[in-house]
């Protein structure tokens, strides 16, 4: 069975996830560990759950997304995955950050670009990848059909959508993304938001908004 354990961290309340089945190997997501406490909370939940990472996911490279990329990657020397259209926000990053007052050095390059239906495989677990753009061009989500979720990072909220003012937002697209490629799932596929609670597709099509 495929598992998710979700971390809330750093100043920006980023949800990072661990996705893990019963191999042991795991993928993370969006690691926002940013402080040695909350790098800690990691290093702990993966020693006492007997877990390997074996890949690194980005949803998207918005600095608070990626705070932990660098400590994930030299920590347990995993390839990093995400899409393309992203790379640049990867490498200004840094000058982003600093405008939230945090001193921070570039970050490591992705090892493998992530595109529409790729599937990423682990242990006997597989995510579906989706090109969601609109929050950023790049934006990607995964998709466990078996595991009945999908992690979307900024693009869907619980009663929202994602922000489209920052550099390559698109609120039509985002608009387009949402209904097209995650409003078709099944109903009662969980969501799990790059921020705040998880909600449902179903919840999301009948009291969402943005999207009625």
């Amino acid at each position: 069975m495929t598992n998710i354990k979700v971390f809330s961290v750093n100043d920006f309340s980023v949800n990072s996830f661990v996705i893990y089945d019963n191999t042991n190997e795991c993928v993370l997501i969006d690691p926002g560990f940013f402080s040695n406490e909350e790098k800690a909370m990691l290093e702990n939940f993966l020693a006492d759950n007997g877990l390997k990472p074996v890949m690194l996911l980005n949803t998207h490279c918005h600095v608070d997304h990626i705070l932990g990329n660098k400590f994930v990657i030299e920590k347990y020397k995993i390839p990093l995955a995400m899409n393309k259209e992203d790379e640049f926000l990867l490498k200004e990053a840094f000058v982003m950050g600093k405008m939230f007052g945090l001193n921070l050095t570039s970050f490591p390059s992705a090892n493998k670009f992530l595109n529409e239906n790729d599937r990423v495989s682990f242990g006997q677990s597989i995510l579906q990848v989706f090109h969601v753009p609109g929050h950023s061009p790049g934006s990607i989500a995964f998709y466990s059909k078996e595991g009945n979720f999908i992690v979307v990072g900024d693009v869907l909220f619980n009663g929202s959508i994602g922000r489209t003012d920052l550099k390559g937002g698109d609120y039509d697209v985002i608009i387009s993304s949402i209904k097209n490629k995650l409003m078709v799932l099944p109903g009662e596929t969980v969501v799990y938001p790059g921020h705040g609670p998880e909600t449902t597709i179903k919840k999301e099509q009948d009291t969402n908004p943005f999207l009625q």
